[in-house]
């Protein structure tokens, strides 16, 4: 192999390197955001901080993300995404409509659980009265199919006799948001006013079972 030929080869392979390089960085500064942003909010969270958790620097974050404020938006629009992503892998569309219901109430519950760094985000947000969100349009068409998706699940409940007719989309979805972020957001104040361990196993278990049969009778056609 020749020299030119050697070099061609050398700066090929950089270029392809770059890209990769890039989006690693990306998603290393997102992944430090994220934690960043979950446990101090929009207004406690320090894009220092961010650099030295994600190894990289300001000068980086301020060249793919353009600075705190669109790096909040843009780990906002992941965490969003993120569920709403994880929805779409539970086909409920291929479910029965019953079956369908209490698989999203199950998910919902386990997913907030399982990512608490969404509950505080969503927190951090509403504090700063959605401005956020406002301007993103991956959110709202997101939330937009979301929503189709419960309509048709509800309309072929309906159909076949299984669930009452009215129920609204977005009231359902809501209600089934609310049942679990509100006891899992307030856990360590609940747990001391009602004196219960709200967070035990055998707790978490009996809370589950009471979203179910509450959303179940909710929407259910009354025999």
């Amino acid at each position: 192999m020749d020299k030119a030929s050697g070099k061609e080869n050398l700066e090929s392979g950089k270029l392809k390197s770059m890209p990769r390089d890039a989006d690693l960085t990306r998603k290393r500064i997102l992944a430090a955001a994220t934690a960043e942003f979950a446990r101090k909010g929009l207004g406690g969270a320090r894009v220092d901080e961010i650099a030295l958790r994600s190894k990289s620097n300001k000068r980086m974050i301020y060249h793919y993300f353009g600075g705190k404020e669109q790096l909040f938006t843009t780990v906002l629009e992941a965490a969003y995404l993120g569920i709403r992503t994880a929805e779409k892998e539970l086909h409920l569309d291929e479910l029965n409509p019953e079956t369908a219901i209490v698989r999203l109430v199950e998910f919902t519950w386990k997913y907030y659980l399982k990512h608490p760094e969404f509950l505080t985000l969503v927190n951090s947000e509403n504090l700063h009265r959605a401005k956020h969100l406002k301007a993103s349009k991956l959110i709202k068409e997101a939330s937009s199919q979301f929503v189709k998706m419960v309509k048709a699940i509800l309309d072929r409940g309906v159909e076949t006799g299984v669930f009452r007719a009215g129920i609204d989309p977005v009231q359902l979805n809501i209600t089934i948001a609310a049942i679990g972020y509100y006891y899992i957001n307030n856990h360590y104040t609940g747990s001391i006013v009602f004196e219960r361990d709200l967070m035990s196993e055998e707790n978490l278990g009996a809370r589950l079972a009471f979203n179910l049969e509450t959303i179940l009778k909710l929407i259910k056609q009354k025999p």
